[in-house]
């Protein structure tokens, strides 16, 4: 990898450990929770979002070894923190072993139908979209977690 390559991943694992540190530091009471607003998720979601969204882009897609994932069952996560930074560490370790296996130049093995975007044609645009992702999904952490410390009340079967 190259310098670049090696910046493009470290700020992917600094963010994620930012989103890590984030939910860790909820507790498990409040990392579980989700603001009453429609469509919102807990961050323990969002992370086991974020943990499914790395592998499938660094994996699947750019390597072509399938990681079998549950999209829809990431948003309904429950777990405690323990549980979930264990997840992320997991996931941390095979996603950076996944990028510095990759030739970032080349293009990846498989891209899903329908998902043929100006960023797939290279493994590197594919990291530059997981890198987008995880700013993304930190900032909605953020602000999740600004309203459930604020006493936003929870949504019902949170």
């Amino acid at each position: 990898m190259g310098e670049s390559d090696d910046i493009l991943l470290r700020y992917c694992l600094q963010k994620f450990d930012e989103l890590t540190q984030l939910v860790v530091d909820l507790g498990d009471e409040l990392a579980n929770l989700r603001p009453d607003v429609e469509g919102a998720n807990s961050p323990v979601a969002i992370l086991v979002h974020c943990c499914g969204m790395m592998r499938n882009w660094s994996s699947t897609v750019n390597l072509g070894v399938p990681i079998p994932r549950h999209r829809d069952a990431e948003f309904r996560a429950r777990t405690t923190v323990a549980e979930v930074a264990s997840l992320a560490r997991t996931t941390r370790s095979a996603f950076e072993g996944d990028v510095r296996q990759t030739v970032l130049d080349s293009a990846p093995v498989a891209v899903p139908p329908g998902r043929e975007e100006f960023w797939t044609g290279t493994c590197r645009g594919v990291l530059l979209h997981v890198f987008e992702e995880l700013c993304q999904h930190l900032g909605q952490a953020e602000i999740t977690r600004d309203l459930l410390s604020a006493g936003q009340p929870a949504a019902p079967g949170s």
